[in-house]
């Protein structure tokens, strides 16, 4: 089979738009969709052409009957969801959508990896170190008064699906009983989907971005981040690419190894001051600083499309460029703002602004901004302007 189209959905992401310039440079036709009129990938020189969708989240049934549709009347050879609503969705109705490929395990293997509650019993299996969790199938379970804290609320799954929709659920972490009585008021879906409660480990994020191949183990990238979205910890907004730490690949490669992985996956931890990392989660979908590891030497989404059309002339280097920075400009400026809005001296203000304002350097390249494809930056910084002007 001869592959040359593809069509990435969830085109508003930023990890759509690295995707449609990584394979839209190889020479690959891509096509883009999303349920927004104009969308930022759909805006790059490398989409093809662009679809206007229902949402996969709040319309899930018309989304399907969109998307199978469409298959019908145009022969893509590979579906690429970013999101990790419609990567669940298209698996759900995997044989109704037909043969067209989605590069994923199936959809019961994605789930084991996907609920933290089966996460942590895997690790717990294979010896992997993890939060101390108790896991409740409904808030009804909880005994209050036995609880010490501080403890994280983790639902087993960020999003659930529910047949005419998704419930969106949130972590957090609780200092008190008071703070888990409030949060119980907050989110009534405790009511109903299970959830764990975890000791809380003090440290820092880290994290092993993995692209494997039928169970085997292809590439493994590494970076940090320098600032984020908001300030206290967020999305990415200036981040570095390092080495991968060999303990966390070791527990990366065991955790996916067990179950037979395929496609690319986060393997999220938390390391703590003296250096003991615990697994905490895993995303198993493309990630928001994608364009990293491809400026890097790491191209997951061209080497994942040349697993899939069984490219036997393709290669997979082993090093990359450590020290290559990503900077997302406008999430940057967000960051900023954030910062001088917090109750912060005036000397970390100022410190932050010319931060800010510093020349980050040759190897620092900007995330949205790309001199040979302007169309998504200035997409970009239409509708930022609208959002501050209030429309």
């Amino acid at each position: 089979m001869t592959f040359n189209r593809v069509l990435v959905l969830d085109a508003a992401q930023r990890s759509a738009l690295a995707v449609t310039r990584s394979l839209g440079k190889a020479g690959i036709e891509v096509s883009t969709a999303d349920a927004l009129p104009r969308s930022l990938a759909g805006c790059s020189r490398y989409s093809h052409q662009y679809y206007q969708c229902p949402s996969s989240e709040k319309e899930p049934s018309a989304f399907v009957d969109w998307l199978s549709n469409l298959l019908t009347e145009v022969p893509f050879d590979m579906v690429l969801p970013v999101t990790e609503i419609t990567s669940q969705l298209l698996l759900i109705n995997r044989v109704r959508l037909g043969p067209t490929l989605y590069p994923f395990s199936d959809y019961d293997v994605l789930m084991s990896l996907a609920d933290k509650g089966e996460l942590v019993k895997r690790a717990n299996e294979l010896g992997l170190r993890c939060p101390e969790s108790r896991r409740y199938h409904s808030a009804q379970q909880l005994d209050i008064d036995a609880l010490d804290f501080p403890l994280v609320l983790k639902p087993c799954l960020s999003k659930v699906y529910v047949g005419g929709g998704w419930i969106s659920t949130r972590v957090r972490v609780l200092y008190s009983k008071e703070d888990l009585e409030r949060e119980l008021r907050l989110s009534p879906y405790l009511d109903t989907q299970p959830f764990l409660l975890q000791e809380y480990i003090p440290g820092k994020g880290a994290g092993v971005f993995c692209l494997y191949d039928r169970g085997r183990a292809v590439s493994f990238f590494a970076h940090r981040r320098l600032r984020e979205k908001p300030p206290e910890g967020g999305v990415s907004v200036l981040s570095e690419s390092v080495s991968v730490d060999s303990e966390l690949k070791e527990f990366s490669v065991k955790l996916l190894d067990s179950v037979g992985w395929h496609g690319v996956a986060m393997v999220e931890f938390r390391v703590t001051d003296d250096g003991i990392p615990y697994l905490m989660e895993v995303n198993t979908r493309f990630w928001g600083s994608l364009q990293l590891a491809v400026d890097s030497g790491v191209d997951f989404p061209l080497w994942l499309w040349q697993i899939e059309s069984q490219d036997r002339t393709a290669t997979f280097p082993d090093e990359y460029v450590v020290g290559q920075r990503l900077r997302w400009l406008l999430g940057d400026l967000d960051s900023l703002y954030l910062y001088w809005r917090g109750e912060r001296s005036f000397s970390s203000k100022l410190r932050r602004l010319l931060q800010f304002i510093a020349p980050q350097g040759r190897r620092c390249r900007h995330e949205i901004n790309r001199l040979d494809d302007m169309g998504p930056a200035k997409f970009e910084f239409q509708q930022y302007i609208k959002q501050l002007l209030g429309h």
